[in-house]
């Protein structure tokens, strides 16, 4: 012990400290302040949330796809209340279609219509795009397909889900929905099956089945029943601010104009459906989700990918001749004004959603439409995932 203590003393004295409590306290100090300042904590995460939408365009289905049309951007939001241990997962959705004339018959009257994705303004885009026709609904094919040629994650904490839709017998065509189902499950794959129709119906006709056997959730909906929108006092600023959102977005690349003029036509796409819809899909572009690294050199630059890849041409004229420097500068200028901008439209958007929250608690909302049947059942996995709730 006295070892010990001269020890101290010595060092103490050689250091200018009166104990080694407090030098260790010191340079724990300098060390956090330093990497707080440096090394900003990431909130992102290498898990994924995988959701694929397959849905019946038959004759029949024209509202089915019209709620789908009004609902995206409401299950988008859903899903960017997630976190896993702090984090923002990657959330990606990919959407199929089954059960058209217009489709061909060797592929089971089923299409890929987008791959599993984060270009949200394509899913946007495709599914604004559907067309219905008559045919054939083969719903083990469909989920096969999906299972078989989506690119699903393999992490522990990964959420994969799909969501198939349809008012026909779930046991139409000659690939087992229950084995389909099986390989899902394989994968670790759950398996959500929407009725449109009445709920004893679908049950009789195995969409219950499908669900219990993908240990899903089971739904029932009416498909021609309108969406109820709420207006909120708060619609207006948001609107307002998704336009000055949209003026910080800076287009390179071979299909960077291209792309951005689809972010505009989705904007659009938004506004045919409802202003609230609109509104809807404004609050998700304020989120992380919404990211256009391939075409924005805002969001590629915030990425930390490297701007040498980029060749002259491929920028805005006005940048083209500007050196690297002050090229720089213009875009953590866009980048400051989207990072604002994004926090007034966070604010906003809570103050609608809880005014939103209110009105729904009076009562005013009868039964369930495709959006809310996906996100009723999203937030239950989420939860057995262990995934936590952030509005």
């Amino acid at each position: 012990m006295k070892k010990v203590n001269l020890f101290n003393s010595m060092l103490s004295n050689l250091l200018g400290f009166k104990n080694l409590t407090g030098l260790v306290l010191i340079l724990l100090f300098a060390s956090c302040s330093k990497n707080v300042n440096a090394n900003p904590v990431e909130t992102k995460s290498d898990n994924k949330i995988q959701v694929a939408i397959l849905l019946d365009t038959s004759n029949s289905m024209d509202g089915l796809i019209d709620q789908a049309k009004s609902r995206l951007w409401d299950i988008v939001n859903t899903l960017t209340t997630l976190k896993y241990q702090g984090k923002n997962p990657r959330i990606e959705i990919a959407l199929y279609e089954y059960g058209n004339d217009g489709l061909s018959a060797k592929s089971n009257y089923i299409r890929q219509v987008a791959p599993m994705t984060t270009d949200l303004d394509l899913i946007s885009e495709k599914l604004f795009a559907l067309r219905t026709n008559g045919g054939e609904e083969y719903c083990g094919a469909v989920i096969q397909d999906a299972v078989n040629k989506l690119n699903w994650a393999d992490g522990r904490a990964d959420m994969k889900l799909i969501y198939i839709a349809g008012n026909e017998p779930f046991t139409q065509g000659r690939i087992s929905y229950k084995e389909a189902i099986s390989a899902a499950l394989n994968k670790g794959i759950y398996v959500n099956t929407i009725f449109c129709g009445d709920k004893q119906e679908g049950i009789r006709e195995y969409w219950k089945d499908g669900a219990d056997r993908g240990q899903g959730k089971y739904f029932n909906i009416d498909s021609n029943a309108k969406v109820r929108y709420i207006s909120t006092p708060y619609d207006d600023r948001i609107s307002e601010c998704n336009v000055r959102l949209n003026a910080t977005y800076i287009a390179y690349g071979s299909q960077g104009y291209e792309k951005q003029q689809n972010q505009v036509a989705q904007d659009k796409n938004a506004m045919s459906v409802s202003k609230e819809n609109s509104v809807t899909r404004a609050v998700s572009k304020s989120k992380s989700v919404y990211k256009n690294t391939s075409w924005d050199l805002v969001d590629k630059y915030e990425e930390k990918q490297s701007l040498a890849d980029i060749k002259k041409s491929e920028l805005p004229k006005e940048l083209q001749n500007k050196p690297e420097q002050e090229l720089k500068v213009f875009i953590e200028t866009k980048q400051k004004e989207r990072a604002d901008i994004q926090k007034e439209m966070d604010g906003l958007a809570k103050k609608r959603q809880e005014y939103m929250d209110a009105e729904n608690k009076k009562g005013q909302t009868t039964g369930d439409d495709l959006g809310k049947a996906i996100n009723a059942s999203i937030l239950a996995f989420a939860n057995g995932k262990g995934y936590t709730v952030e509005k």
